[in-house]
């Protein structure tokens, strides 16, 4: 493999976690192949930006986003500044190059009456799979985690008496998310059915399936998806929303920015930033009912 070493200091060094090595190593491994066969490169570091270019201009005419071509391009980037660490290269060939202009689409959270409704529906679940998704619900709008984080939850990550859990997020980095008292409760409910299933394999993980296996992404997507279609008209119903819904309601009820940005577990202040233009509209909105020279 030509990018063994690269790989090895991403998962070592850098803590990248498996998935976003996975999308690093297909980048990388799709240039060489379009630098070999259209212009007999071998090597990713011989390359000038000339090729890069092309590449470029052929994923764009392909029908590839420029979002995703800039992601591409991210990994190819990230390869080159691991080469001038090591000595390989003197200058990226990427040193000039500027991304790709792409189209801000903001996403819309779900509202607070939306996320009643499907906790309403689900306070009637009385099973195991029917108390696990309730929990799932709960645990994605009160703490904000990612979809990979509530899935990778271990057991001894959940905290009754700190009533917090921790969670292990990108670059493996750790942080502590307070529970409120209702998630607790419904904790200790689903710990009661899964003490009773009759076979548990994946001893150490939280959520599991009611084979008593680790649960998985997919699924959790279309918990979200299935209880939230009931309850919300918005095309796109994910984990992902909840998270946005998360973040969103914070700020909109005077939530510091900072503490929001650890709670998310962003790395930067402008990934949390993303979540305040919400906030402005509902800032604008109490400026507009309240102030006394507004139309009202």
């Amino acid at each position: 493999m030509p990018f063994t070493s690269f790989i090895s200091y991403l998962e070592l060094e850098k803590k990248y976690s498996p998935h976003t090595i996975t999308a690093y190593q297909k980048d990388l491994e799709s240039f060489l192949k379009f630098a070999s066969g259209e212009y007999d490169y071998l090597e990713v570091v011989s390359v000038n930006y000339s090729i890069i270019r092309s590449w470029i201009v052929e994923l764009v005419d392909s029908g590839i986003t420029n979002k995703s071509v800039n992601r591409k391009i991210s990994s190819l980037r990230t390869y080159y500044k691991y080469l001038l660490k090591i000595g390989d290269i003197d200058i990226s060939p990427l040193a000039k190059h500027k991304s790709l202009k792409v189209s801000k689409k903001l996403q819309v959270p779900f509202s607070e009456k939306e996320i009643e409704n499907v906790l309403a529906l689900l306070k009637e679940e009385s099973d195991f799979n029917g108390v696990r998704n309730k929990l799932i619900v709960e645990l994605f709008y009160s703490t904000g985690i990612r979809r990979a984080e509530l899935v990778n939850l271990k057991t001894k990550d959940i905290s009754h008496s700190q009533k917090s859990i921790k969670v292990l997020g990108k670059r493996k980095k750790e942080r502590i998310i307070p529970l409120l008292s209702s998630v607790l409760e419904t904790i200790k409910e689903y710990e009661c059915f899964r003490g009773n299933l009759e076979l548990i394999k994946d001893s150490n993980f939280f959520f599991l399936t009611i084979k008593g296996v680790k649960i998985y992404e997919t699924l959790v997507y279309r918990v979200i998806n299935s209880y939230f279609s009931t309850a919300s008209e918005k095309v796109k119903k994910s984990p992902h929303i909840l998270r946005h819904s998360f973040a969103t309601h914070l700020l909109n009820e005077g939530a510091d920015l900072k503490a929001v940005k650890e709670l998310l577990g962003h790395s930067s202040l402008a990934s949390t930033q993303v979540y305040t233009h919400n906030s402005i509209a509902k800032l604008k909105q109490v400026y507009q009912n309240t102030h006394p020279r507004s139309t009202k």
